[in-house]
C-alpha cells in the first residue's frame, strides 16, 4: 500500500503545479497530469519521483515536462470527486464558457478545480514548442494489468504503442466530457495511463515507467539518460502478460447513484466472460453480459458512472490496414461514397445513410477512426476525435 503521509508534506504532494523540468532548449511539450481522481495518488506521487530524479541528476532535455495535479482537493479527501466527476466537465461548450466568465459563480469544488486547471494548460499551450503530448494517469479499483487508452489517431497509436501494454480503442469516444477528448479536439497527442489497482505498489512502479518511456518517445530524453531503461520497459511488458495488444470498446454499462449497482465479487480487468454471464445486481434485477467479451474496468469503488465495460481484441491486420487507409488519405474520399455525407463540411463527422450504405459501415468507420456513432432522423451519425496524425 502506498504510504500516507502527515500534514506538510501531504500539503507540499497535492499542489496544483507539481513542478517541471526543461524549458531551455526548443523541443516538445510534455504535459503529465495525475490524481484527476482524488482517490487514485499514484499518479502524482509517480510524477515527484520522476522529477526529483531529474532535478538531482540534472539529464539534457529538449523541449519542457510540466506535471500537474488534477483534482487537488479531492485529493486530500482521498476519494474520487466532491461534488461531480472532474473528468467528466471538459465538454468543448462548458469549457467555453469557463473561459467566458458565463458560469458565473464558481458553483461546485470540480468548477474551481477546473478553472485552475484549465488556466495552467492554457498558459503552457501558450507557448513555442514543436508539439505537445499529453498523459493522462489514472489507476482502477479492480486489479489488473496496465493499459493505455487513446482517441484512435495514427499520432496517438505512437505513444500508446511505446509503453508496450494493450491499447483501448474507443473508450474516450464512449464517455463525454474528459480531459482527453477536450485536449484531443485542439489538436494535441493525448493519452491516458491506466497503471493498475489504486494504492498499489504496482501502479506507482507502472506510472513511473509509463513518464520515463513517453519522455523518451516524445524526444524529449534520451534513453540513456533514463534509470534503468531497460527494467523500465520490462516492467510495463511483463505487466502485459499475453494479451493482445489492441482491444475495442464494445459496450458500456452506464449507471446513477439510484440504480444501486453492486459489482458482483471477483472479476478482474481483462477478464473473458461468456453471454448470460451474472456480472452485477441493481434495484431492478440482474446485470448479465450481452455476448461472449472481455470484462474491463469493473466497478469496486463507491462513486462512479461506469459499472463496467465490455471489449473485444482487434486484429493486428486491421490495424495495419486503417494506418495504409490513411496514409494515402482513404479517409477522406468516404463522403464522395453513395449514401455517405458530412455534416456541414466538417471532415470527422460524416451521415450515413443505411439503407444505401449497408455492407460493414461500422467496420470501415471503425478503421479510419470513426467510432463514435448515433442514430439520428433515422440515419447513421459517426464522429471522430480531430487527427493530429
Amino acid at each position: 500500500m502506498l504510504a500516507v503521509r502527515e500534514s506538510k508534506e501531504i500539503e507540499a504532494q497535492f499542489q496544483r503545479r507539481l513542478g517541471s523540468y526543461g524549458g531551455t532548449v526548443f523541443g516538445p511539450l510534455v504535459v503529465c497530469t495525475g490524481g484527476m481522481h482524488g482517490n487514485e495518488p499514484a499518479g502524482v506521487l509517480a510524477l515527484q519521483n520522476v522529477l526529483r530524479h531529474m532535478q538531482q541528476h540534472h539529464p539534457p532535455f529538449n523541449g519542457k515536462l510540466v506535471a500537474l495535479a488534477g483534482n487537488v482537493a479531492a485529493l486530500y479527501r482521498g476519494q474520487r470527486f466532491i461534488d461531480f466527476d472532474l473528468n467528466r466537465m471538459w465538454v468543448p461548450s462548458r469549457v467555453y464558457q469557463l473561459k467566458e466568465g458565463i458560469l458565473g459563480e464558481i458553483e461546485t469544488a470540480e468548477s474551481k478545480e477546473q478553472h485552475e486547471l484549465l488556466a495552467v494548460i492554457e498558459a503552457q499551450l501558450a507557448g513555442k514548442f514543436s508539439q505537445a503530448i499529453f498523459l493522462d494517469l489514472h489507476t482502477t479499483s479492480s486489479a489488473g494489468s496496465p493499459f493505455g487508452l487513446i482517441s484512435d489517431t495514427l499520432a496517438n497509436r505512437r505513444f500508446a504503442q511505446a509503453l508496450g501494454t494493450p491499447i483501448i480503442l474507443g473508450l474516450e469516444e464512449s464517455i463525454e466530457g474528459t480531459l482527453l477528448n477536450y485536449i484531443n479536439d485542439l489538436g494535441h497527442a493525448a493519452l491516458g495511463f491506466e497503471a493498475g489497482q489504486h494504492h498499489s505498489a504496482s501502479a506507482l512502479k507502472n506510472h513511473e515507467a509509463a513518464i520515463w518511456i513517453t519522455l523518451v518517445t516524445a524526444g524529449c530524453l534520451p534513453r540513456q539518460a533514463v534509470p534503468h531503461w531497460r527494467a523500465q520497459c520490462r516492467t510495463l511488458i511483463e505487466a502485459r502478460r499475453s494479451l493482445p495488444s489492441f482491444f475495442e470498446v464494445r459496450y458500456r454499462h452506464a449507471i446513477k447513484p439510484e440504480d444501486e449497482f453492486v459489482m458482483k465479487p471477483g472479476y478482474v480487468n481483462f477478464q473473458e466472460v461468456e453471454r448470460g454471464i451474472l456480472l452485477a445486481t441493481e434495484r431492478k434485477g440482474e446485470v448479465r453480459a450481452p455476448e461472449r467479451s472481455w470484462l474491463f474496468m469493473p466497478l469496486y469503488q463507491a462513486q462512479g458512472e461506469d459499472g463496467f465495460f465490455l471489449i473485444r481484441p482487434v486484429k493486428p491486420l486491421w490495424l495495419k490496414l486503417a494506418a495504409w487507409l490513411r496514409k494515402f488519405g482513404i479517409d477522406r474520399t468516404l463522403a464522395w461514397w453513395p449514401g455517405v455525407s458530412r455534416v456541414m463540411e466538417d471532415e470527422n463527422s460524416l451521415v450515413i445513410d443505411t439503407r444505401i450504405a449497408r455492407w460493414f459501415v461500422i467496420e470501415i468507420c471503425h478503421l479510419l477512426g470513426y467510432r463514435k456513432h448515433a442514430k439520428i432522423g433515422g440515419k447513421l451519425v459517426v464522429i471522430r476525435r480531430r487527427q493530429n496524425n
